[in-house]
């Protein structure tokens, strides 16, 4: 068992199936992200390096691309949700939309091809 789904089993329900429902539209974008840690946080990796991190806490989960230029390239198509440099901020209430998701890890994972 990686990382990432410890840290989802860990999470009570329904966090757990918020997080787990950005980390599986996450890797239908990138199949062969790997699990691990980056920045203290449970996430996908790829060519060893940070994907993109997700946590939870009392009144948000977060998902974290590892990057503001990619928050920003989002940004437009996330009103309403709460953002700052490096985090799109949700909640199980206001998930975040798979394509969003999709377009984030397309986005990470251009940078970090490149």
């Amino acid at each position: 068992m990686g990382e990432l789904t410890a840290y989802l089993e860990s999470l009570a329900s329904p966090q757990r199936e918020a997080l787990q429902h950005v980390v599986d539209a996450a890797r239908r974008a990138a199949p062969d992200a790997e699990e691990g840690r980056s920045y203290g946080m449970a996430a996908l990796r790829l060519a060893g390096k940070p994907l993109v991190g997700v946590t939870a806490s009392a009144r948000h989960l977060s998902l974290f691309p590892f990057s503001p230029a990619v928050v920003e390239a989002v940004a437009a198509d996330l009103e309403g949700y709460s953002l700052s440099k490096g985090t799109i901020r949700f909640t199980v209430d206001q998930p975040l939309p798979d394509g969003v998701v999709e377009r984030v890890v397309d986005l990470r994972r251009a940078e970090i091809e490149r």
